[in-house]
């Protein structure tokens, strides 16, 4: 806010009050990640992983360029390097917004800036950030990329259609001093280092968000609204052009977006007096969450998401929920560490129903295990009708494993290694609100809350009874 002419006349900021909310709350959060890892200019510390999917015109570009004048600003001797996925994109887009932005960028005298280059005055060779092409071929161009006493940053603008040898190579720049990575794009593949960080196997190293171009204030809400209507709200080019979401998955998918994506908007009724089921996935360490959901008739919630907890927290936190959630009926994923996870609350006098994917299903004829099963009626409820939360990781765990058939054509679902080989996360949240459905129970009695009748002219306080 300091660093530009907002709202001054006579300047192309004149009718700009300040950055958008979203922008706002990507910077916050900047802030927050550079405390956590306390760099003191000699320690090397783990690079800062952000990125942003979104619809189209949400101001990625400006925001880039800001990181570029802030990095700069603030920590001598920083080497930077910008691409995007066409050199048009590059050259017209986001290095054309860098040198708009820092020449009104109170600090931006102290640079020299050309068609291809940044630099501080008298120092070129140690202090500079520039634009580079990200064909294939020109692989070599982000290596050796060092600033061990300061920051050694990438920004990548329509990350997408970026070859992954581009971010791989560009890896060997995060080693050293205090690196940051920046991803911006619309995401139009279902694969890739893109989709990856967004929704795939890696989103849990990086900081994510989907951002809906409709909830930003610079975007055309008329052009818009008319892709939407001509599309429709499910569409793949709504979902990547608007919503920020990645495209439908192959025609293998068991449960279909449109399916899922209604079930987002979908609000259950008369659901309060039917069985609530607490479902648990419990994870240690690595790529894997431990999730915990809970599922009430059509109505489902998600309680909980963890990540590095060890069993005996992760019991004590389940515990907690079951007091606090008061369930019919608590499953927990008993294979690997949920073993331990059952024991510790059952020694705890909780009652516990263990859940175990690879037993034999209910109706063994039409499914491959119990796994199958509970997922395949899951997806029979999701597209009757079911209340989820709003949720893109929910609903890229839900519409992220594949099937087949097995020798005895019974509905086999893919194996979670096999999706991490695809670039798919292990679909934790699916798996926690699928096991919910291993059972068959009846509620228990609950107390119904108590009706007050009010009487016209009379001070609710003296009269009401029921």
């Amino acid at each position: 806010m300091a660093m530009y002419p907002w709202g001054q006349k006579n300047t192309i900021l004149e009718r700009q009050e300040g950055p958008d909310g979203w922008q706002k709350e990507f910077l916050e959060e900047l802030a927050t990640q550079v405390k956590l890892r306390q760099f003191d200019g000699k320690h090397a510390v783990q690079p800062v992983r952000m990125t942003v999917a979104s619809g189209h015109g949400i101001g990625k570009s400006a925001l880039s360029a800001w990181i570029v004048d802030w990095i700069m600003s603030t920590r001598p001797r920083s080497k930077g390097t910008i691409t995007a996925n066409t050199y048009q994109q590059l050259s017209t887009r986001s290095w054309a917004q860098i040198i708009a932005w820092t020449k009104i960028c109170l600090t931006g005298r102290w640079f020299t800036i050309t068609t291809t280059e940044m630099f501080y005055q008298h120092q070129r060779e140690s202090w500079q950030c520039a634009a580079q092409s990200c064909k294939e071929e020109n692989s070599e161009a982000f290596a050796g990329q060092h600033a061990a006493d300061a920051s050694s940053f990438y920004i990548f603008d329509e990350a997408s259609n970026i070859p992954d040898k581009i971010f791989e190579v560009a890896e060997g720049g995060l080693t050293d001093g205090e690196p940051f990575i920046f991803l911006f794009g619309n995401p139009t593949r279902s694969e890739g280092k893109f989709f990856r960080v967004n929704f795939g196997i890696e989103r849990d190293r990086w900081w994510h968000k989907s951002i809906d171009s409709r909830t930003c204030k610079l975007t055309n809400k008329r052009q818009l609204n008319e892709w939407v209507d001509d599309y429709g709200e499910d569409s793949d080019f709504v979902r990547v052009r608007v919503r920020g979401e990645c495209p439908r998955s192959g025609t293998k998918q068991l449960i279909p977006v449109d399916a899922v994506s209604f079930c987002r908007r979908y609000k259950s009724v008369g659901h309060e007096s039917l069985p609530r089921i607490l479902g648990i996935d419990p994870a240690r360490y690595g790529d894997d969450r431990s999730t915990v959901v809970l599922r009430q008739g059509r109505k489902a919630e998600i309680i909980a998401k963890f990540r590095g907890i060890d069993i005996v927290e992760l019991a004590g936190r389940v515990a907690e929920y079951i007091d606090e959630q008061s369930p019919d009926m608590t499953i927990i994923d008993a294979d690997g560490i949920g073993a331990g996870v059952v024991d510790v609350l059952r020694h705890r006098n909780y009652r516990i129903t263990e859940y175990h994917g690879g037993a034999k299903a209910d109706e063994g004829a039409a499914y491959y295990n119990k796994r199958a099963e509970c997922w395949c009626l899951m997806r029979d409820w999701l597209k009757t009708g079911a209340e989820i939360p709003d949720d893109p990781e929910l609903s890229i765990d839900l519409c992220g494993p594949e099937y087949g058939f097995s020798n005895k054509n019974q509905v086999q679902l893919e194996r979670k290694d096999d999706m991490k080989s695809r670039g798919l996360a292990s679909p934790d949240l699916g798996d926690a609100l699928a096991m919910t459905f291993a059972n068959r129970l009846i509620a228990k009695p609950r107390k119904k809350p108590e009706t007050v009748y009010t009487y016209p002219g009379q001070n609710s306080n003296q009269w009401m009874g029921g």
